[in-house]
């Protein structure tokens, strides 16, 4: 037998139904509704940061490219003022730590990047800094400045391999043949990014005796 056995009766359990629930339902809608589109409008809203932050960082490289650096710095700084919560500031100032590096300021080169170490948004991105800074120690003679830096930030494997191939660089500056072929076996074996290169560097070594 039909739970409800006529229309009339039917129709009076919906109504006694609704009365009891109906409000809840709405407000249900109402908030799944809102859920739904403030998603979508934050997410239209994230894209489009995303876009204005990227135009605004091949600017930066195109300036710097360039050889531009005050128009890349003021660029550099606009990301940082409009875009800090994203990424770009820190790449846009690792290009510019580049140019200048590549325009022989190294000191300039040095300071910007302790810049984007200490404010990186992403940890990855501060290790990223300081593998730069460390090579840029070493090969302006700054040994202990660039161990330093390797012991500080050589954290995580992602970085592991790239942090042993300075140590290596820093211990064949120092004549230390064996912690150079040491550590340069440790990066191939960590995956650096430059296998070939480091295995260069380790056949080159002197022969130990």
């Amino acid at each position: 037998m039909s739970d409800y056995e006529t229309d009339d009766e039917k129709v009076e359990a919906i109504k006694k139904w609704w009365k009891e629930n109906g409000m809840s339902v709405v407000i249900g809608l109402a908030v799944g509704l809102a859920a739904v589109y403030g998603w979508r409008a934050w997410t239209d809203y994230r894209n489009s940061v995303g876009s204005q932050a990227s135009a605004a960082f091949e600017q930066l490289a195109a300036s710097a490219e360039a050889g531009q650096l005050d128009s890349a710095a003021k660029q550099e700084e606009i990301l940082s003022n409009r875009f800090g919560s994203t990424p770009y500031p820190s790449f846009g100032a690792l290009v510019i730590a580049k140019a200048r590096y590549d325009q022989g300021d190294a000191a300039g080169a040095i300071t910007t990047l302790q810049q984007v170490i200490a404010k990186a948004p992403d940890p990855a991105l501060a290790r990223l800094a300081a593998l730069r800074l460390a090579r840029i120690q070493l090969a302006e003679g700054q040994l202990d400045a660039a161990a330093a830096t390797v012991a500080a930030h050589d954290k995580t494997p992602a970085f592991a391999g790239d942090f042993a191939a300075v140590r290596g660089d820093i211990a064949a500056a120092r004549g230390d043949h064996a912690g150079a072929r040491r550590e340069y076996e440790r990066a191939i074996a960590a995956g650096t990014s430059l296998p070939q290169l480091i295995r260069l560097k380790l056949d080159n070594l002197p022969a130990a005796g």
